[in-house]
């Protein structure tokens, strides 16, 4: 099987529907599929439901999708920094589902795991528990979260062989291997290809099982989200 691509486009053809759910790699701008994001929003579909940490920045990754109006529901954990998805939020253009970090985490952990729910104590107390499952263990309150798959998983990663196994760059790892266990299908946009064989066993990350689409974007834009420097004296 064939798993290496063109380009994005044709990483993404077939599999792009409207009204689908999509899990999205990435931190802020680190690790994000910047290449399969903007074949999605030239795909011309809409109505997604996008699973990721925030919503990109206004002009890169996930959030030229909002200005495009093709993002129907997020569920994420941080607005912060993209203007736009504040704005669509509060002026009830978008639904949001928000979610605690480390929770979003494991919900998508859960979901490539096969666990339909599990509980935590985060949230208990807050708006988060509103409307759900709670339950007591050994003393402390829990909150049951249901565990998240979507249709399509995009991810970034820094290398893989032609076979899909894949090794992240540093924190560049975050959600991605979490949002590909949790795809039906996962598309992988990386750096570099290279045969099968030369990744060493202890190199890879994430187990070519997962991946089933490979497409190359050797110069990737590597933006700073906010960029901090001292005033020269």
């Amino acid at each position: 099987m064939n798993k290496v691509y063109p380009s994005a486009q044709a990483a993404l053809s077939g599999l792009v529907q409207d009204d689908i759910t999509i899990a999205s790699g990435g931190f802020g701008l680190c690790g994000i599929p910047e290449r399969l994001i903007e074949a999605l929003k030239g795909s011309g579909k809409g109505g997604f439901t996008i699973i990721s940490n925030n919503c990109g920045v206004d002009d890169f990754g996930l959030g030229p999708l909002l200005h495009s109006r093709q993002i129907k529901k997020m569920i994420s954990s941080y607005v912060g920094g993209n203007k736009e998805f504040e704005r669509q939020y509060l002026a009830g253009e978008l639904e949001l589902e928000f979610t605690p970090q480390g929770t979003l985490a494991e919900k998508l952990r859960a979901g490539g795991a096969g666990i339909p729910a599990f509980f935590t104590r985060t949230g208990y107390g807050t708006l988060i528990a509103e409307g759900k499952e709670t339950r007591q263990f050994d003393g402390e309150w829990y909150v049951m979260e249901l565990a998240l798959t979507a249709d399509i998983a995009l991810i970034k990663g820094a290398k893989a062989d032609k076979a899909g196994n894949l090794m992240f760059n540093k924190t560049a790892r975050n959600f991605n291997p979490l949002c590909a266990k949790a795809g039906r299908v996962c598309v992988a946009e990386v750096e570099e290809i290279v045969e099968v064989g030369e990744l060493a066993p202890d190199e890879i990350h994430l187990p070519g099982i997962y991946v089933q689409r490979l497409v190359l974007n050797p110069d990737p834009e590597k933006r700073i989200e906010v960029r901090t420097v001292m005033e020269k004296n």
